[in-house]
């Protein structure tokens, strides 16, 4: 080490001591927590890490040369400017609409006295747009909203045009708004409701009240939900692509940068860099805005004080959500069963049965089952086992860190920045044009959720029961697999679950990754747009609707029977 180095390093710091300190560490662990951090190590650096660096290496490259004229023209390129203004716009008000809506119906399904069953209802209606891939969105708001829409043949046509800013808009807040909703009202499910009660005894005006019991409470996790919805509508591709019209996002540049006639790699290198940027913002964002949560002793089981000017107010919000949200997604169930919408609106099986003769359709269903599949139960295993080592292992803190820091760079990750840094890392191997390349690609996209699902579940059993196991004389295996395994199997469900639903919905990372032999059905709702087949676009999304929905019901099933029960 040069002196200049060890000057800049503080007084007394010894690094070959330290790197044998944790070394140390590390060997006193059980070998089979080892065995596993190290494999978990090596797969995210091949599949994480690596095509990170490869599109972060293909951005300083231009025919094979090192070069900044990539950066350097794409940041001088005024189009490139105004695209990423665009971006940091629509999304930045489609998460503020978004975090509001979710707020007040959040609030209302926790501090009102509405029926149970109405409640119930809205959850499930906040949370459809979850099974449904993104690029249905932007086609079901255009038939729709459109000119010739279902809402506008019925009320009039809408005073803007519904492609461009306006669409993407309307159609990003529909896309944030159940994440969203789902931060929100886990936040205020632990929102002790007698403090209302409190400040109105204390003469408090209601609009204290209601900052000081529901406004500053959740503020955290506003801030949190604000954030996903930018994240998510500035990464997403599948909104853009139908219904941005001249509107352009960075998404949608990036994709025809690197699919268009002619790609240029080292221009969407750059963009692909671009988008991590707010990744990286995001990331400081969150670690901070936990600092904003209340911590309360106890949760009060109170129901909420009675009002019924309250309670009808909040009726009327959740009918006006309702009707927005059936009147887009209505068209779904709508338009394949109609001759030819609008001009012939009669009813006919027509389209269904087209799509349903196609041999190639049930190719592509199968694959994404597959895929989902496979993904899911992988996914599942990879996170379970990163959540034990973060949650059950005796390694020490810089191991369980790593693992956090994984899950971390994951949830953060732009579908659209992995997909084409695996076009860049495995183009060329045999993993290029394969099925095994779309379940890599869902493993690491959607890994963050479940790994905190595992981590979450196994910090709560007792820290005792494999020591136990094995002062009975069980090895370590053993003791997992017959006492932490069935312990966990809810939450193994859950995150199986997690996988598979997101696995069938996406595009974003995949649009770069399949081919003819792999194509699956969000990629070929993709490809069928620009054949203008919107009726077995709809058919489609309803496969891919209807298989999440049977697929949650019967996993939600299983995950009840399995939940562990109290004696």
């Amino acid at each position: 080490m040069s002196a200049s180095a060890d000057a800049a390093l503080p007084a007394g710091f010894d690094f070959g001591r330290r790197i044998r300190t944790f070394a140390a560490q590390f060997g006193r662990s059980r070998s089979e927590y080892r065995y596993a951090f190290v494999l978990l190590v090596l797969l995210f650096v091949v599949v994480l890490l690596y095509p990170i660096a490869t599109v972060l290496l293909q951005s300083f490259l231009r025919e094979g040369v090192f070069t900044l004229s990539n950066w350097t023209e794409t940041l001088a390129d005024p189009k490139f400017r105004t695209m990423l203004a665009n971006s940091f716009t629509v999304s930045g008000l489609a998460a503020l609409v978004a975090s509001g809506i979710a707020f007040f119906a959040a609030y209302g399904l926790t501090f009102t006295n509405i029926d149970a069953r109405v409640k119930k209802g809205v959850q499930l209606l906040l949370l459809l747009p979850l099974f449904l891939p993104s690029i249905t969105y932007g086609f079901a708001v255009i038939y729709s909203f459109g000119r010739m829409g279902l809402v506008s043949q019925l009320f009039g046509r809408l005073p803007f045009s519904i492609y461009g800013f306006w669409g993407l808009l309307i159609t990003d807040v529909v896309y944030a708004l159940p994440p969203a909703f789902l931060v929100l009202y886990n936040a205020f499910r632990y929102v002790d409701r007698r403090f209302v009660i409190v400040s109105r005894v204390m003469g408090d005006k209601p609009w204290r009240t209601f900052w000081m019991t529901a406004v500053r409470p959740t503020l955290g996790a506003f801030v949190s939900a604000f954030v996903l919805s930018f994240f998510l509508a500035f990464t997403d591709f599948g909104i853009p692509v139908s219904i941005a019209g001249q509107y352009s996002v960075i998404a949608t540049e990036l994709y025809q940068t690197m699919m268009g006639a002619i790609p240029n790699f080292g221009t969407g290198a750059v963009i692909a860099i671009s988008m991590l940027v707010p990744s990286a913002a995001a990331v400081w964002i969150l670690k901070n805005a936990e600092r904003l949560n209340f911590r309360y002793n106890q949760i009060s089981e109170e129901p909420p004080m009675k009002n019924r000017l309250r309670d009808g107010l909040f009726l009327v919000y959740f009918g006006l959500i309702t009707l927005v949200l059936l009147a887009i997604f209505a068209v779904i169930f709508v338009v394949p069963f109609v001759e030819f919408w609008p001009y012939k609106p009669n009813f006919t099986l027509e389209h269904v049965s087209e799509v349903l003769t196609d041999p190639t359709v049930w190719s592509y269903y199968g694959r994404s089952v597959g895929v989902a599949l496979v993904s899911a139960a992988i996914g599942t295993a990879v996170a379970f086992a990163a959540g034990m080592i973060r949650a059950r292992s005796d390694m020490p803190g810089w191991c369980r860190t790593t693992m956090d820091g994984i899950a971390m760079l994951t949830s953060t990750l732009p579908g659209m920045v992995l997909g084409v840094g695996y076009l860049f890392a495995f183009g060329g191997t045999p993993l290029q044009n394969t099925l095994a390349i779309l379940v890599i690609a869902n493993l690491v996209h959607f890994l963050a959720t479940p790994y905190l699902m595992s981590t979450t579940a196994l910090s709560k059993m007792n820290a005792g029961w494999e020591t136990t196991g094995l002062l009975m004389g069980d090895s370590w295996f053993k003791s997992v697999r017959r006492i932490i395994v069935p312990n966990a199997k809810t939450t193994l469900i859950q995150m199986f679950e997690t996988y598979f639903i997101n696995a069938m919905v996406t595009i974003s990372a995949i649009v770069f990754l399949t081919g003819t032999q792999t194509m699956v059905l969000t990629t070929r709702i993709k490809e069928l747009q620009y054949f203008e087949r919107f009726d077995a676009i709809f058919v489609l999304s309803l496969f891919i609707f209807f298989t999440n929905v049977a697929a949650k019901l019967l996993l939600d099933t299983l995950a009840k029977d399995r939940a562990p029960r109290s004696r």
